[in-house]
């Protein structure tokens, strides 16, 4: 049964945590724990260019949006996409204030270079999903900014990719639901962890980070 409390939706973004580490996406989702580092504070300078408040940018046959809010009732997560590219085709859907009909190509801004894992795949075919619903379009392409390579990436959004989307986000709705912190083997990738410090691997065995800070905090 599908909620109606958009209170209760989860972040889009949440999406690339858990695809990096789903104790990672717990901690900060559930537990509410948060620690800057050099990576997350770069990424919302980067962030801070593109998603100016909700805009409009005509030009030719393009009509380019920023910081344009999404959600899926379906899947329960709401967000924000950096920007929306509406290239005017007769294949397309209207889009509210503009004239004709338009397809949608979302675009995504990341402070690095392409990674290994799908991360940043998995959270653009989620923007696509929370389109389509909200459109009532399909999308089928997409693309991805690397600040560090400066280049535009572009992604096939196949239908492979957004059933992986609709997974990944049940998985993610359960754990909320029970409040559940998952307890994951530690690696390599933990050294460029956000909450490295927060993480407290060898406590992971024993109690949880929230109740570890609590106990901290009466002593």
């Amino acid at each position: 049964m599908v909620s109606n409390d958009e209170d209760q939706y989860l972040m889009l973004s949440g999406l690339q945590h858990f695809r990096f580490c789903k104790r990672q996406w717990a901690l900060i989702h559930i537990e509410q724990q948060w620690q800057e580092n050099v990576k997350t504070i770069e990424g919302q300078h980067l962030h801070r260019n593109a998603d100016k408040p909700f805009t409009r940018e005509k030009r030719g046959e393009k009509l380019i949006v920023r910081a344009m809010s999404v959600k899926s009732h379906t899947l329960q997560i709401t967000g924000t996409c950096d920007v929306v590219e509406f290239i005017r085709d007769e294949r397309g859907v209207e889009i509210y204030g503009a004239e004709g009909k338009y397809l949608a190509y979302p675009v995504e801004y990341k402070r690095g270079k392409p990674k290994k894992d799908e991360s940043d795949v998995l959270q653009l075919a989620a923007q696509a999903v929370c389109l389509e619903e909200m459109l009532l379009c399909d999308i089928s392409t997409g693309y991805l900014y690397y600040n560090e390579i400066r280049q535009r990436v572009e992604v096939p959004l196949t239908a492979e990719l957004k059933e992986s989307v609709r997974q990944i986000t049940g998985e993610m709705q359960d754990y909320y639901k029970r409040r559940y912190t998952p307890k994951v083997k530690t690696g390599t990738f933990c050294k460029s962890c956000s909450l490295h410090a927060l993480c407290l691997p060898a406590l992971m065995n024993k109690r949880s980070v929230k109740s570890y800070i609590e106990g901290k905090i009466k002593e």
